[in-house]
């Protein structure tokens, strides 16, 4: 485990260690009052813990702060077992069991399936959930699941690209394309953060590995909502719109929203119609009002 006291992008006064959770290991991000309410903070689809930053900044006064890496990302270590929604759930329930007390958990994109999981599988641990214009398919399906012989083949990929130093050019580039189509904002760090981050081969190959699994935990995810409830827990969803394109397709996109909203009689969902996906840059604000409508609705609960 390595520690120190100030955030690898520059934030004075954060805890940056990697952590053990079962069989991986995560890089973790903690700062915040340590009485605080905790607060974990889950990235979407190849994210790392500084797409948090716009939001931490507005967040930090009051809260404990936990933002983390899944394995292969960001700054943590090579993943040992292949990503899977259970995966997932037990490296969330570990990083709640650590902060010692349940948490709210604050997830973006993909990351909801795994904290809507992580609700159902350990209500314990949750004490409230935000969900960032999280993914949501209405009618998920793998015909083939094939993830666990794909997922070796793209690590391996990200391991060639790494040797061969292309990662360095592969992958600075490719952040740089997506965030243009999902957020108005520049990066949040400097650009040698992000060249240290996406120019590991390491977090390309896990980008790949965690688009191939997206389908799969999208079907596990259905089959657990048949098993497990889901406790009654305040939830925010964020409903991002300003890159979903024709009113029938924002329609459906806010209607899934609100049916996530529904799993929870103290559930709530919110539209931001000009915001782009990667909410947590563009609207800190929203995701600030989010996390303190959960607070006060835990005092009704």
């Amino acid at each position: 485990m390595t520690e120190n006291t100030d955030r690898v992008d520059g934030t004075a006064g954060a805890v940056n260690e990697i952590v053990n959770v079962g069989r991986e290991q995560v890089h973790v991000v903690e700062e915040g009052p340590a009485d605080g309410p905790p607060l974990l903070l889950s990235s979407g689809l190849g994210g790392a813990w500084f797409d948090w930053r716009p939001s931490s900044d507005l967040l930090r006064d009051r809260n404990r702060l936990i933002a983390f890496d899944r394995p292969g990302l960001g700054l943590s270590p090579a993943a040992v077992a292949a990503p899977t929604l259970r995966r997932e759930a037990d490296i969330l329930a570990a990083l709640a069991e650590r902060a010692g007390r349940p948490v709210i958990v604050v997830a973006h994109s993909m990351a909801g399936f795994h904290a809507e999981a992580l609700a159902r599988l350990r209500p314990e641990l949750v004490r409230g959930l935000v969900l960032v214009d999280p993914s949501y398919e209405p009618d998920p399906h793998a015909f083939v699941r094939f993830a666990a012989v794909a997922i070796p083949l793209a690590t391996a990929a990200g391991a060639v690209l790494g040797a061969t130093r292309l990662a360095k050019i592969v992958g600075p580039f490719g952040r740089r394309t997506v965030l243009k189509c999902t957020s108005r904002r520049d990066e949040p760090v400097p650009d040698a953060v992000v060249r240290s981050v996406y120019g590991r081969g390491t977090v390309l190959g896990t980008v790949v590995a965690e688009d191939l699994a997206y389908r799969e935990q999208a079907v596990d995810l259905a089959r657990l909502r048949e098993r497990r409830p889901f406790p009654a827990v305040p939830l925010v969803v964020l409903t991002a719109l300003g890159d979903v394109k024709g009113d029938t397709k924002k329609r459906e996109w806010s209607q899934g929203h609100a049916r996530l909203a529904s799993m929870t009689p103290y559930g709530s969902q919110v539209d931001l119609p000009d915001c782009l996906h990667m909410v947590q840059l563009d609207r800190p604000d929203a995701v600030a009002d989010a996390v303190a409508e959960v607070l006060r609705a835990e005092e009704t609960v």
